[in-house]
């Protein structure tokens, strides 16, 4: 049986941002107003190395860019896709080649299948979720803005990015 990590399970998602350092992002645009370009930047500014995986630019953010996972010459934490979901199952196949330790589906992305392969990998699986909104949701203070973040505990995490 799948295990999906779900919005409730906060103690999981707090974990994987926590431990994570590297970030593969697939299909991150250069463009200031794309999804994947704000997301990076937020990444970044809360101390994520940001790698850049698009055949498109040589360089976003500063960073350079790699046309295949398979081209990034350091680890990888979490491989973070913006792409189709019809590009996922390749996606999965080099996240498990290059032994990343997460495969994140971007909000709108699940692929059951894939998701399956990358458990049984030995990869964690985040479906239909955005790395950057689970960051501001769990650790950044969007509750502070009165947004409903649906974390409700009393238990404050034990490990504060600021």
């Amino acid at each position: 049986m799948l295990e999906i990590i779900h919005l409730s399970d906060i103690p999981t998602l707090r974990r994987i941002l926590r431990e994570s350092k590297t970030i593969a992002m697939v299909g991150l645009s250069a463009n200031w107003y794309r999804p994947s370009y704000f997301a990076a930047k937020y990444l970044q500014d809360h101390g994520y190395r940001v790698i850049p995986v698009t055949p498109q630019y040589e360089e976003v953010l500063g960073e350079k860019c790699y046309p295949r996972l398979e081209d990034i010459p350091e680890s990888v934490d979490v491989v973070d896709c913006f792409r189709r979901v019809e590009e996922i199952p390749a996606l999965t196949h080099s996240a498990i080649d290059i032994g990343a330790k997460v495969l994140w589906m971007q909000l709108g992305i699940v692929d059951e299948k894939s998701a399956v392969e990358a458990r049984d990998a030995g990869l964690e699986v985040v479906m239909d979720r955005c790395m950057k909104i689970e960051f501001a949701r769990l650790f950044g203070g969007l509750n502070f803005m009165g947004i409903n973040t649906k974390v409700v505990s009393s238990k404050r995490p034990l490990w504060v990015p600021y």
